[in-house]
């Protein structure tokens, strides 16, 4: 019995008309968008477990199949002649890695050119979406086929080559050969696994920066406003990078300053407290907070200074005793 025919027998309905390799493929995206999305798994190394074959196989796979529907011709049979809509499975498994080699690039150098800019998610769903079109194309094109022309993978017929080639060796060698085999691949997978399960801690360390929003609504380092008036606000965005392997609590003091160089250093003649932030993050949690500026100090080049304290903040602040700083230089007019 064909595998296509029973698996169709046991799949829904809008997969009947999928093969087994296409439904793996579907289901494989699925769980690769469900792994980068959903909250608890995405922090697990289970991301990286499904991520991995999806973005080095699974989009070239789909694109193959699409473009070669007909399974290779028997070339024992002298009246077979190769087709240019067939290819052997070794051809298929190799086009596959080096397709996906070249497509997933390609997605993002083309998001790169749109607003939607390489991101997370319009790089997962771009993929995704290809992936998609790529297997309903590939599952038309081989219903357009007779049934003996279509290509699907021989699952049974290689389960019972692996059966026999593990439990009925030709001879003792064989055997031993078998063992040693399978011993190899699975210490491979056990060192993979713990790899990707225990990762090696890096630096512990924390993020803190300022953003801006463009015309487009975009968070950027960049065009930072320097002009005010007093009484009047502007916004920019202040953000925490928890990297720091273990839960933390930040205190973000800002202040304004009035200063003055004297002798390479930068002293405080006047300071105006804005804001405090108390803030508390995950491991690789990212916090970020809109911070309107509304400075009553008067003058030229005065500096917003924000600092970031790992607990809370001492009583008198300064950019010296805190953990990170980060600032702008502003004028202020009066109204």
């Amino acid at each position: 019995m064909d595998d296509d025919v029973r698996w169709s027998r046991i799949a829904p309905p809008w997969l009947r008309y999928l093969s087994a390799d296409l439904t793996v493929v579907f289901v494989l995206t699925v769980l690769a968008v469900g792994a980068v999305f959903t909250p608890v798994v995405r922090d697990t190394p289970v991301r990286i477990i499904v991520g991995l074959p999806f973005l080095l196989f699974v989009p070239g796979y789909a694109v193959v199949s699409a473009l070669f529907p007909m399974a290779a011709p028997d070339l024992s049979d002298d009246d077979s002649d190769l087709n240019s809509s067939s290819i052997t499975g070794l051809e298929r498994v190799a086009l596959s890695f080096g397709v996906s080699i070249a497509i997933v690039p390609l997605i993002g150098l083309g998001l790169d050119l749109t607003p939607l800019g390489i991101r997370l998610v319009p790089v997962v769903l771009s993929i995704s979406v290809t992936v998609f079109a790529s297997t309903v194309v590939a599952a038309y094109r081989r219903q357009t086929l007779p049934p003996e022309e279509r290509f699907s993978v021989p699952w049974r017929a290689w389960i019972a080559a692996g059966k026999g080639e593990l439990f009925k060796p030709e001879g003792r060698i064989d055997g031993v050969l078998n063992i040693l085999l399978v011993a190899s691949l699975l210490l491979a997978a056990g060192s993979v696994g713990y790899a990707v399960t225990v990762p090696k801690e890096g630096d512990s360390f924390s993020e803190f920066y300022l953003l801006t929003e463009n015309d487009e609504g975009e968070l950027i380092a960049d065009e930072y406003p320097s002009e005010f008036v007093a009484g009047e606000s502007q916004s920019v965005v202040v953000g925490i990078d928890n990297q720091e392997h273990q839960p933390m609590e930040y205190t973000v003091i800002v202040d304004i300053h009035r200063v003055q160089a004297e002798n390479n250093s930068t002293v405080v003649l006047e300071r105006e407290r804005l804001r405090t932030f108390e803030v508390q993050t995950e491991h690789n949690e990212t916090w970020q907070r809109q911070h309107p500026i509304s400075p009553e100090m008067l003058g030229d080049r005065l500096r917003v200074t924000y600092l970031l304290y790992r607990g809370d903040a001492p009583a008198r602040p300064t950019p010296e005793n805190a953990y990170r700083e980060v600032h702008l230089w502003i004028n202020v007019s009066s109204p």
